[in-house]
C-alpha cells in the first residue's frame, strides 16, 4: 500500500474536492458531481479506457443504496474499483498507487471563470471623474461611491437655510 504522507495528501484532495462549490459541506462527504469533478481535474478519466459513464457507474456502486453522497473510506474504495481499468498493463496494488498518484496532492481546477474586462465604452461610461449633474453628486473626489448620502437627500434639521455661510454662530453672538 501506499505510505503515510500520501494517504494523507490523498484525504486532503478528497477534503479540498468535498467543499468545492458547497458552502455548507464539511469535507466528510463527497457528492457525485464533486467525484466526477475530481477524476476530471486529476485526469483519473482519459476518455479511452475510463470515461465520465465510467465514473458515474462506480460512484453507484460504491454508495449506500439510498445515499447520495460518498465517505473517505468509499472513496478508496472506488479508485480501487477505477484501478483496474486505467493502467491494465499494472498489477492490482501497483494500479491502486499510481491511481493514488494522480490524485493525491490535486486541489480542483477552476476553468472558465470570466474575468470583468475595462475596455471602449465600459470603461468610459464607469469613469466616474465624468459624470455630471445630479449623478457627480453621488460619488466623492476620488471615485468612490458615497452609499445612501449620496442617493438620497438628508434632510438639514440644523434650523438654517441651506449653504447660510453663518451657520452655528448664533449662540455665539446671543452670549456676548
Amino acid at each position: 500500500m501506499a505510505g503515510n504522507a500520501e494517504m494523507a495528501s490523498l484525504e486532503e484532495s478528497f477534503r479540498k474536492f468535498a467543499i468545492y462549490g458547497d458552502t455548507k459541506a464539511t469535507g466528510q462527504e463527497m457528492n457525485g458531481k464533486n467525484w466526477a469533478k475530481l477524476c476530471k481535474d486529476c485526469k483519473v478519466t482519459d476518455g479511452k479506457s475510463i470515461t465520465s459513464t465510467d465514473v458515474d457507474i462506480v460512484f453507484s456502486k460504491v454508495k449506500g443504496k439510498t445515499a447520495r453522497v460518498i465517505n473517505y473510506e468509499e472513496f478508496k474504495k472506488a479508485l480501487e474499483e477505477l484501478a483496474p481499468k486505467r493502467f491494465k498493463d499494472k498489477s492490482k496494488e501497483e494500479a491502486y498507487e499510481a491511481i493514488c498518484q494522480l490524485v493525491a496532492g490535486k486541489e480542483p481546477i477552476n476553468v472558465g471563470v470570466t474575468k470583468a474586462k475595462t475596455v471602449g465604452a465600459v470603461e468610459r461610461l464607469t469613469d466616474t471623474s465624468k459624470y455630471t449633474g445630479s449623478h457627480k453628486e453621488r460619488f466623492d473626489e476620488s471615485g468612490k461611491g458615497k452609499g445612501k448620502s449620496g442617493r438620497e437627500n438628508i434632510v438639514d434639521t440644523s434650523g438654517y437655510v441651506s449653504a447660510y455661510k453663518n451657520a452655528g454662530t448664533y449662540d455665539a453672538k446671543v452670549k456676548k
